[in-house]
């Protein structure tokens, strides 16, 4: 009796260990980036996202036409001017904003189609 409790404890014992073992937090390497905005023939995907303060978020072009990303409002594109770094991308091109620096909710637009609310979303920094 005494060596199957022992057994058992320490079965679970080595489950306890795998799991605090295991690593899902940890940054990944290569791949697709986590802060990830895609654009297809649909619209953007996702239409909102929150990232940490500092970061950056990646546009990728999956359409078969030219997108020009850029911040709000249009067509001044002041609201956040590290989104205007993304600017004009081909398709299957992609590119980076700029670091995210202020906490704050920054809406961005395509500027080639500015009225096509498939193609406008937000990134909220925090």
């Amino acid at each position: 009796m005494k060596t199957l409790a022992r057994l058992l404890l320490g079965v679970l014992v080595a489950f306890a260990t795998a799991a605090c073992g295991s690593s899902t937090t940890a940054p990944s390497s290569g791949g697709t980036p986590t802060n990830t905005i895609t654009i297809t023939p649909t619209g953007v995907s996702p239409q909102a996202i929150v990232v940490s303060q500092g970061s950056q978020v990646t546009f990728i072009n999956n359409d078969t036409r030219e997108h020009d990303m850029y911040s709000d409002p249009h067509p001044e594109h002041t609201d956040c001017p590290e989104i205007n770094q993304v600017g004009a991308l081909l398709a299957g091109q992609r590119q980076q904003t700029g670091n995210l620096t202020t906490i704050r909710t920054c809406g961005y637009h395509d500027h080639l189609d500015a009225t096509n609310a498939s193609l406008r979303g937000t990134i909220k920094i925090q």
